[in-house]
């Protein structure tokens, strides 16, 4: 079969390009405890959506530099127990899903939240003040600022701030939370996952925000990571920062906080993608330790994969039993 990237065995041996910042754990502990500082101070706003089998609402709540974030939430009615919950999280420039996307997941007894990734197509708050370029892709924003300035750090603080609010309502069971997404969305699975190790499933699938290097030698810095092009033909045109652009990037590269995950995974991906190569994905599942398993399209890319929402969905069925 034709590959566009390397060979399946290969893949599963991969272990990164990008270099990885020295003070990488430093970076997020710091980051982490900044979060904690923060009352996210949810508020629920009953949403016109109606369902016969659950209740709808417009979540905001405080996260990081002060942001408002925004999420559409479900919960079955009639709850007479602690429910299990599902994280949900968006592809790029996108926002939420239709509320009736989530009336599976709680016809099984879920509570679901599905955030707007702040700067993107929903509701949620890019609060902004950012030195340098803001065009492009979200991980060069706050670029040339402090790796607190860049935009992802804040939206994967976005994802364990959600996580907090949902996790303390007295009707889901903190025990029995799971997170998935694809592209975009398996980026903040995998963030949310390793911020909030209590997070029990994770289904990520063909994530982006990983290696970035990688991606540049293999000449696809285009479409979904087109700022590293960008970036570098306007502010290092003759690559004299080269390796520090790169380091600096490592901040919020993924496979450098998949070890920090703790909870089961199944990552999905397909083998002829071309926006978020193979190689990057298996650059961040090859640092996982926990239990996981890896579904591969041979003949997909960045694509729907067929029968994968069925499968993740009897995935996530484990936290209603």
């Amino acid at each position: 079969m034709p590959i566009v990237d390397m060979s399946l065995e290969k893949l599963k041996e991969y272990q990164g390009r990008n270099p990885r910042p020295a003070d990488f754990d430093d970076f997020w502990d710091r980051s982490l405890e900044e979060l904690g500082s923060i009352d996210p101070s949810p508020v629920f706003k009953p949403a016109s959506f109606k369902s016969k089998i659950a209740e709808a609402f417009d979540l905001t709540f405080t996260s990081a530099k002060g942001a408002k974030i925004h999420a559409r939430f479900v919960k079955p009615k009639n709850i007479t127990e602690k429910a299990p919950a599902l994280l949900r999280f968006h592809g790029l420039s996108g926002s939420a899903s239709d509320w009736n996307t989530m009336l599976a997941y709680a016809s099984e007894g879920f509570v679901v939240a599905f955030m707007d990734a702040r700067g993107q197509g929903g509701y949620s708050e890019d609060v902004g003040g950012v030195p340098g370029t803001t065009y492009t892709t979200p991980f060069m924003r706050g670029f040339d600022g402090a790796p607190e300035d860049l935009l992802c750090r804040d939206m994967f603080l976005d994802t364990a701030q959600l996580a907090r609010v949902i996790m303390e309502l007295d009707y889901v069971d903190e025990t029995r939370v799971g997170a998935t997404g694809g592209s975009q969305g398996g980026a903040l699975t995998l963030a949310c996952a390793a911020l909030v190790p209590e997070i029990k499933l994770a289904a990520p699938v063909y994530p982006y925000l990983c290696d970035y290097k990688r991606v540049w030698e293999m000449d696809l810095d285009k479409g979904a990571y087109e700022g590293i092009r960008y970036y570098l033909r306007h502010f290092d045109p003759r690559h004299e920062r080269i390796d520090e652009f790169f380091t600096k990037l490592g901040y919020i590269d993924l496979q450098f906080l998949a070890p920090r995950i703790k909870a089961k995974l199944l990552m999905c991906t397909g083998l002829m993608d071309t926006t978020c190569p193979p190689s990057t994905q298996f650059a961040a599942y090859n640092k996982i330790t926990s239990e996981k398993k890896m579904l591969v399209y041979p003949d997909y890319g960045h694509e729907d994969l067929k029968g994968n929402s069925d499968i993740i969905f009897e995935f996530m069925r484990e936290l209603a039993k």
